[in-house]
């Protein structure tokens, strides 16, 4: 299958457990083989595998333990900043977004209760 914005959160979740069980089945583990390795009750592997909900830091202990820690390389790929963008950070990091060119001030916008 493949993963798109289309897609809900649960029917992604379902396929990364799918591709996570593929993967363990790969290297001939069971899920308690896995649990171990990677530092989670046999339940969290379960867990993932049937797409819940689950703590991130324990999906990265799996990956680890599977040896697919580097793809998480391809869930969000670094951006290096544009030349433009280089020579105005004059080597500082950013650290805010900003707001588009005119956009009025959080305080000067239309409210809930405000008369027309």
């Amino acid at each position: 299958m493949h993963l798109s914005k289309d897609r809900s959160d649960s029917t992604i979740l379902e396929e990364l457990g799918r591709r996570l069980t593929q993967a363990r089945l790969d290297r001939n583990l069971t899920q308690e083989e896995l649990a171990t390795a990677a530092g989670v009750s046999k339940r969290t592997v379960e867990r993932l595998e049937t797409g819940s909900s689950v703590q991130l830091a324990n999906f990265i202990r799996t990956l680890r333990a599977l040896d697919l820690v580097q793809s998480v390389e391809h869930l969000i790929p670094l951006v290096a900043p544009s030349p433009i963008a280089q020579l105005k950070l004059q080597g500082k990091e950013r650290q805010r977004a900003s707001s588009p060119k005119g956009s009025q001030p959080a305080s000067d916008r239309w409210r809930w209760g405000d008369d027309p």
